[in-house]
């Protein structure tokens, strides 16, 4: 057992794991996760076993883990360490207690209310349920949801390219982005949006592992020439949102059809000029919100045709996003809902399949 004049007290140990000093003493209350011995009889001194436990508890609950299940590991992480220095004996018990994650919840419905960035508030052990992500307004989300809000609102950027890196391996990108990285997004956003400049640094941290992550998953090897035309990706002029569109380019790029990305705020001049210049089969405009729709730009680019005299074309007009909700597209255009039918739109452009299709497909090539 450790010597209490040589433990740290709370807010040092909160300091170290970056997370609130509230969180740990909620832990020790609720879960029973408090220092084995106690200075003074009361105030709590946290030594090299306990502290191994509670980087244990914010390791499983940041990878999604609920916090009751997280702290019977956590526990046995701090008595592997009084017996023989080291956490190799938990490593099963804590790999368990990850894969029991997604197994529907039989009894307990935990809830712990809001605080400061930084707080692990509790939740439901159903793999699916309305409760925290770090205090962030989720709703009813994937479990993997939650452990991606609450390592974003520690800014824990290890953790989170870590549940990145598998949803997109489990799931795959589609499912992935829809389910588990636009949600987060979305709560992060309403939560910046309701707390004045509060949650700013927890949104651009996240964004940033987001684009990294589908950056990632669209390099599926060395670049290679094609000879068909490609897709232009580009947002609207004054429009800053750049990650659906590339959620959308490491879509295509799974399915080895040529893109260009643009990214922000694209200027109307050089996006004439890059549709006359490249000859694409479609241009992705984004817009985020109604005050950045700009649709006259969308029927410029519609109505631009390009090729040789004769035989002439133009580019079929994605408009993506919210903001080009609210009117019925022209001709030359079409409003896909979400990254899964823009992915279908384009792939029917090449002859591709839609995902449906392609699952059909596979699952035909098994047999």
């Amino acid at each position: 057992m450790h010597d209490t004049a040589h433990g740290i007290t709370t807010g040092a140990v909160a300091r170290r794991l970056g997370v609130s000093p509230t969180t740990v003493r909620s832990w020790d209350r609720r879960y029973g996760i408090g220092p084995a011995v106690r200075g003074d009889g009361r105030h709590r001194r946290w030594g090299p076993e306990d502290v191994a436990m509670l980087e244990e508890m914010c390791r499983l609950t940041a990878s999604g883990v609920p916090p009751a299940e997280a702290a019977r590991a956590a526990r046995e992480v701090r008595a592997s360490v009084e017996d023989d220095g080291t956490v190799a004996s938990v490593v099963p018990a804590a790999q368990a207690t990850a894969s029991a994650v997604r197994r529907p919840a039989e009894t307990e419905r935990e809830t712990e209310t809001e605080t400061a960035p930084g707080r692990h508030p509790a939740e439901p052990v159903t793999a699916r349920g309305p409760a925290g992500g770090g205090g962030l307004p989720l709703g009813d989300v994937r479990q993997e949801c939650r452990g991606l809000a609450r390592a974003a609102v520690r800014l824990d950027g290890p953790a989170m390219e870590v549940l990145l890196q598998a949803a997109l391996a489990e799931h795959g990108l589609v499912t992935a982005w829809e389910d588990i990285m636009a949600p987060t997004l979305h709560a992060v956003g309403r939560k910046w949006e309701s707390s004045g400049d509060r949650y700013v640094e927890v949104e651009h941290l996240l964004s940033w592992h987001i684009s990294t992550a589908l950056r990632r998953a669209a390099v599926t090897g060395p670049a290679q020439a094609s000879p068909a035309p490609p897709v232009l990706l580009a947002c609207v002029p004054s429009e800053q949102h750049t990650l659906p569109l590339e959620a959308l380019a490491a879509g295509l790029a799974e399915r080895s059809l040529p893109t260009r990305m643009f990214g922000a705020a694209v200027p109307a001049e050089a996006l004439d000029a890059a549709v006359r210049r490249s000859g694409p089969a479609a241009v992705v405009l984004w817009s985020q919100a109604r005050s950045t729709a700009n649709h006259a730009l969308a029927r410029h680019v519609a109505g631009t045709a390009f090729g040789v005299r004769g035989a002439r074309t133009a580019a079929l007009v994605l408009l993506a996003g919210p903001g080009w909700l609210g009117r019925t597209p022209a001709p030359g255009m079409v409003r896909p809902v979400g990254l899964r039918e823009a992915l279908g739109v384009v792939a029917r452009l090449y002859g591709e399949p839609a995902d449906e299709a392609r699952a059909e497909a596979a699952e035909r090539g098994r047999g």
